[in-house]
């Protein structure tokens, strides 16, 4: 690397860690970070990263699901894109790197090829997609399965906390819910999605590595689980009749805990949320809601391991005369990433001197909607701690720089396999 381009790349790193804090300082929280789909904090960010787009050399706008899409023609107008992209929405309270960092990062790599007269013989496109992580209406990926054109029209009619329905929240954000489809690609216009993002992991930080390889983004099985019993008062009725709907929650979380806990092949499993009604210090809880997220490596083992955790909630609530009710409210599978992607991005790590790493993605991320519609490649950056969805969330200068040279170098060097090389081509 010559000192002139030592010098650039550094300035892409500031550049970028000015545009991530210039970013997080949009939230509906004061002292927090929560941006959350459609809200106006939302529509805000929107229009910052349109103009950042724009002076990039980018025509920009702002798709029919509400995100921000960027192009920057090739050599020839209207020929395949690479697909840049990462979302801009966040969870509550979150950390400022997890999505900005990869929508960010592809915009600044744009930049520097404009800086420098660069066209390439495919286009490029950076899209900040709306809504990956799923806060406000409990379903994840919207902007990403708009585009790959797997969007459930249904979602449109569910509701917020305030009782505020997709529909309306879409209208009053400036969008047409009827039109949703039209934020759709074709198969023939991409040549292949590519995504830069924290590792949200230690992994990264005990190999002693900047940047790695993603191999599959890991599939995940959400499930809500009811547990009925009978609330009665904490003073008389005896330990030997209850029907505790809480005990028997509590029973089978840790029935869930035990059993990820000791597989050896990856398998997590989580209860993030749960809720007792009626909620009185002297009453017995009559009814418990509890959700469960349970990851694995491949499908086959999260299939064969959801399948378990519900028979061992069925024993316990069977056997504590408790009512079950459960439901699978999300379903992911596995989304491997191209080999012919992870060569090119192993390429670009090693001719940045750094050794080549792989490792699986345990978080859920819009490739795993993007790969209905194209091959998808990921590159993942160290987080400090593995920490991420929380204020600590923290990556290093020198790690954002890494990041960047090696995102620009994958698309300076990019060779789309031989089925895309034609805009004529049919998907």
């Amino acid at each position: 690397m010559t000192a002139g381009n030592a010098v650039q790349t550094s300035s892409l790193g500031e550049q970028i860690l000015g545009r991530i804090n210039a970013l997080a300082a949009i939230s509906e929280e004061a002292g927090k970070l929560t941006r959350v789909y459609l809200s106006k904090e939302l529509r805000e960010a929107a229009e910052l990263i349109l103009g950042w787009m724009r002076e990039a050399g980018m025509n920009a706008h702002l798709d029919a699901i509400g995100n921000v899409c960027g192009r920057y023609e090739g050599e020839q107008a209207g020929a395949p894109c690479l697909m840049l992209g990462s979302h801009y929405d966040t969870v509550r309270d979150a950390g400022k790197w997890d999505g900005p960092l990869g929508v960010i990062t592809a915009i600044a790599c744009v930049a520097d090829l404009n800086r420098h007269g660069k066209r390439l013989p495919f286009a490029i496109e950076v899209v900040g997609f709306a809504d990956e992580e799923g806060v406000r209406f409990a379903s994840t990926l919207l902007g990403s399965r708009a585009v790959a054109g797997t969007f459930d029209e249904g979602v449109l009619n569910t509701r917020d906390r305030e009782g505020v329905s997709m529909r309306d929240a879409l209208i009053t954000f400036g969008l047409d819910p009827d039109h949703v489809g039209a934020a759709a690609r074709a198969r023939r216009e991409l040549l292949a999605y590519l995504e830069l993002h924290i590792e949200q992991g230690p992994v990264l930080e005990a190999q002693d590595l900047p940047v790695g390889v993603v191999s599959a983004i890991a599939g995940a099985t959400r499930l809500a689980a009811r547990l009925t019993g009978m609330a009665g008062h904490a003073g008389t009725v005896p330990m030997a009749l209850r029907r505790d709907a809480l005990t028997g929650a509590a029973e089978c979380i840790g029935a869930i805990e035990e059993f990820c806990r000791t597989d050896a092949n990856g398998l997590v499993g989580t209860v993030g949320y749960i809720h007792a009604t009626p909620g009185a210090t002297n009453v017995i809880p009559g009814e418990v809601s509890f959700t469960i997220d349970v990851r694995a490596p491949t499908d086959m083992h999260r299939k064969r391991a959801v399948g378990e955790i519900v028979r061992r909630i069925e024993a316990i609530a069977g056997r504590r005369q408790l009512v079950l009710q459960i439901d699978v409210t999300h379903e992911n599978r596995t989304a491997p990433c191209a080999p012919w992607l992870k060569e090119q991005i192993a390429q670009a790590i090693d001719a940045q001197g750094f050794s080549v790493f792989e490792l699986p993605s345990g978080a859920g991320h819009d490739g795993m909607a993007m790969i209905d519609v194209a091959d998808v490649g990921m590159i993942f950056v160290r987080c400090r701690g593995g920490i991420s969805h929380h204020p600590a969330e923290h990556v290093e200068l020198a790690d954002v720089d890494a990041g960047a040279r090696v995102l620009l170098r994958v698309v300076e060097n990019f060779r789309p396999r031989e089925c895309h090389l034609s805009p004529q081509v049919t998907g």
